[in-house]
């Protein structure tokens, strides 16, 4: 059948699944998805305007695919919420995109409780199950109003991970609910996603990609396989049951699938996957590689931000460039020397894409400015340089540098190195305080199960690294921790890191 819209789907086929839980195999059809999600937004247009905001508090499940349809199907902006934030966290979004009514689920119920505890601003607080404190239960039925569906749009925050986030805020469409967007017609142009398509998201859905590309997945026809959280092993199996089609993932989910056993890699048929597309962190050419000669030439790759830009590559085209994240169309990508003039191939700089959609950051109109050069440009701080194709690569973030006697040093380049060494789960590679040279480089890493830290296997790393990068470049000194403070994104919360380590001030080690 063809691709016919996520409600001419439901209209025409109700018992097709729109998304299924990936873990027990639970499914939400489209006709059930179509029904609900209209319930919860005829209650939403009784008491909200067009363009309102409405904060989704959810777990990855089934649930999340209502709530954030009944937004999108009637004029709402919906804001994703990380419910692994602390309450001051959430409560801080919830307040600064001026939220009127805040979904969530009993399971999130003392997180829920006090982040709206003395708002006053909401005119709802629902819940996607029993009812607890403020938080009423869905109506199981409702007349529907004789207003005509409009498209709303998500309305994400950054992460967080260099500061306070930001709401990413864009201006309303006019088109009718469940039109493709520029997003979703790339999905089906240049991924095949459609009616046959069944797309595995991992990740979590209050992240820009794993929400976008599931909903878009619907848009077009297909089913979308959600699972609660990421389980190396649970995902291959999942593989295999649902026959996943195209499937999203991060670096950090590709390292801890290539650390299973062989024998438990090669236990699940994987041989239905079309595309196995990865983004929001720079991938280590060593992982990606192993990945390629895992699953062949099915690896995609595409980088750019939830404010905008997007470039792509295959895996041929990766393995004629390793390490670049692909190429822009129409030269929609720039890269910028201080002076803000465009620098030649291979000269490293700041990133810029050409801005198709505009956007504002939600009550911080310094921050926007920052971001946007000549207001078609915007920049997400990351360093890179353009080939003479006009290929990107990418260095690192701007924020994460490291500046050693004047020295630039890039973190993303050692992490490279390090991660796929046996003895290592998880790294971060930060700058501290040194009292001659401003900064020294040191590495935060977690041991694989089993391996016992010690000052000698410190040195073993350190002389790991120092045969594959210049000396100046390589840990001065790594601690052994039990966690990295991670996103469920992948990224790392690297201010965080900085502010332990941020009054670690010694001389410089030989």
């Amino acid at each position: 059948m063809p691709s016919e819209g996520i409600f001419a789907t439901a209209r025409k086929h109700p018992a097709k699944p729109s998304a299924i839980l990936g873990t027990s195999g639970e499914i939400l059809t489209y006709g059930e998805l179509d029904t609900r999600s209209s319930i919860l937004a005829d209650l939403l247009h009784t008491r909200l305007d067009e363009g309102d905001r409405v904060a989704i508090l959810l777990e990855n499940g089934l649930e999340y695919a209502v709530a954030a349809w009944a937004a999108r199907r009637s004029g709402l902006r919906y804001v994703p919420i990380n419910w692994h934030l602390q309450p001051a966290e959430t409560a801080y979004i919830i307040r600064n995109c001026d939220s009127r009514a805040v979904i969530a689920s009993p399971g999130l119920r003392d997180l829920a409780t006090a982040s709206v505890t003395g708002f006053e601003g909401l005119e709802l607080c629902l819940s996607m199950g029993e009812p607890f404190g403020r938080f009423q239960a869905l109506p199981a039925a409702s007349s529907r109003s004789s207003r005509a569906d409009r498209e709303g749009a998500a309305m994400f925050y950054s992460s967080g991970t260099t500061g306070a986030p930001k709401g990413i805020m864009r201006a309303l469409g006019s088109q009718p609910a469940g039109t493709p967007g520029p997003g979703e017609v790339l999905m089906r142009d240049s991924y095949g996603i459609g009616v046959e398509a069944v797309f595995l998201s991992p990740g979590p859905l209050y992240h820009a990609a794993p929400l976008a590309w599931a909903m878009g997945t619907q848009v077009l026809g297909g089913t979308s396989v959600i699972m609660p959280s990421f389980d190396a092993e649970a995902v291959l199996a999942a593989i295999e049951r649902f026959r996943v089609t195209h499937a999203l993932f991060v670096p950090t989910h590709f390292v801890r699938m290539l650390k299973l056993p062989e024998a438990v890699r090669r236990r699940y048929d994987l041989s239905s996957l079309k595309a196995v597309i990865h983004a929001a962190a720079p991938c280590p050419p060593e992982v990606k590689r192993r990945m390629i000669e895992w699953l062949g030439p099915v690896i995609e790759e595409f980088y750019g931000a939830s404010e905008g830009g997007f470039i792509r590559v295959s895996t041929a085209q990766w393995l004629e460039r390793p390490g670049t994240v692909g190429q822009a169309a129409n030269g929609s990508v720039r890269v910028l020397g201080d002076d803000y003039k465009d620098l030649p191939p291979r000269e490293t700089g700041l990133v810029y894409f050409r801005l198709d959609v505009p956007f504002e950051y939600h009550n911080e109109a310094r921050k926007t400015r920052e971001a946007i050069l000549d207001a078609d440009w915007f920049t997400a701080g990351d360093i890179g340089y353009l080939d003479e194709d006009g290929f990107l690569f990418l260095v690192d973030r701007k924020s994460n540098m490291i500046i050693s006697g004047g020295v630039n040093i890039y973190p993303q380049e050692i992490e490279n190195v390090l991660t796929m060494h046996e003895v290592i789960a998880d790294l971060a590679v930060i700058g501290v305080p040194n009292e001659e040279f401003g900064e020294e480089v040191k590495a935060i890493v977690v041991l694989a199960k089993g391996v016992v830290p010690a000052d000698d296997l410190a040195d073993v790393l350190i002389t790991f690294c120092r045969e594959r990068l210049a000396h100046f470049k390589c840990p001065r000194s790594i601690e052994f921790v039990t966690e990295i403070p991670r996103l469920p994104s992948g990224k790392v919360r690297k201010h965080e890191l900085s502010s332990r380590y941020a009054n670690e001030s010694r001389p410089l080690r030989n």
